[in-house]
């Protein structure tokens, strides 16, 4: 049973939809992230989860209780804000303790906690220290900090680490997912990096204005994307648009114009009315020699020619449009050169 379901929700700003018939389900432990471009809704629901937002209809269970209508400051859930949101006169320990000190929790009790806290989230022997004498990670662990000390049910993130470096990126991102899974506490966290949300997260939620187009584990999402927006998001360039389709016990035949087509039957090929074919471009190849493959081979010539480091790029033009291919070689095709086009029967995914 879902820890966390929000069930045909709607959400509007000045009478503008934002969420419509939205449907989210999570488990008890899971780190849950919501990823899309900005306007995508992900914030918006991440604040009707939080209580900052009323739903206009549909209905929010949580633990099996109904939370639509619960205020803000009777859901017991941590929130942890992009912006830090830390109060520059309190040390660490003030900043830590000041959610219990609202809920007038005994000074023993909270200096229990306090401390703990803040060795969970390696900040020990920093509680006299100010904001201003912390760095960008070490003021968001003091973030982190407050939003766990209360034993929350539940932990928000709303792009926690879009104001740190690269770098720091990478090493905050491991050391959340490190304090979620040793805590074992349900989380919910909002994202528009891509590469941030599939290293953490137990499932991805890709969104797209204002509905998820696919729910699943991350390996599984960049396999096998379920539709053209999330194949495009997370970096398939290159797309066929089958006329026809039949399938046989282990294949997929399709057709593009006197063309014929092969895919190996996966997760990726699974809907039944899919007919657009997705490749990244480091999932075709090329090459000069004739191909003794009739099948999911086209002709084409070099339009343009890019060096990447490792591999060249290349822009390919065909009678069905251009492609992306990135390939290793030593000699790099030319410009205007005439080669042939492989599109690899088990790298294909269909998309609807």
């Amino acid at each position: 049973m879902s820890l966390l379901t929000l069930d045909h929700i709607s959400v509007a700003y000045d009478n503008q939809l934002i969420l419509k018939d939205f449907n989210l389900s999570i488990e008890q432990g899971q780190l849950v992230s919501l990823l899309g471009p900005s306007g995508c809704g992900k914030t918006t629901t991440l604040r009707l989860i939080a209580g900052f937002l009323v739903a206009k209809d549909g209905k929010f269970m949580f633990g099996g209780k109904d939370y639509t209508r619960v205020p803000v400051n009777k859901r017991n859930f941590g929130f942890v804000f992009q912006s830090y949101a830390l109060f520059p006169h309190l040390s660490v320990f003030e900043n830590v303790a000041f959610g219990l000190r609202l809920r007038k929790m005994k000074e023993d009790e909270v200096k229990r906690r306090v401390l703990r806290i803040l060795e969970v989230v390696s900040l020990a022997g920093f509680e006299k220290r100010f904001p201003r004498e912390l760095s960008g990670g070490q003021r968001q662990r003091v973030a982190i900090a407050r939003a766990l000390v209360i034993e929350p049910d539940l932990l928000l993130f709303d792009e926690p680490l879009s104001n740190l470096d690269a770098n720091l990126r990478v090493s905050m991102r491991v050391e959340i997912r490190r304090i979620q899974q040793e805590l074992g506490i349900t989380t919910v966290y909002v994202s528009h990096d891509q590469e941030e949300c599939f290293s953490i997260s137990d499932r991805v939620a890709i969104m797209n204005q204002g509905n998820i187009e696919q729910l699943d584990a991350p390996s599984t999402i960049f396999r096998y994307p379920a539709t053209e927006y999330v194949a495009r998001f997370i970096g398939f360039q290159n797309f066929l648009h089958f006329s026809e389709r039949q399938d046989t016990d282990g294949e997929i035949e399709l057709t593009l114009g006197s063309q014929k087509f092969k895919a190996i039957k996966h997760q990726g090929t699974s809907h039944p009315d899919a007919r657009k074919g997705a490749f990244r471009p480091d999932d075709l190849a090329l090459t000069e020699q004739e191909n003794r493959l009739t099948d999911n081979v086209l002709p084409g010539i070099i339009k343009v020619s890019t060096y990447l480091g490792r591999s060249y790029q290349y822009a390919v033009e065909t009678e069905y449009g251009e492609f992306t291919v990135n390939q290793e070689m030593d000699t790099p095709y030319l410009s205007g050169q005439r080669i042939n086009l492989i599109f690899p029967k088990e790298k294909m995914v269909l998309v609807e």
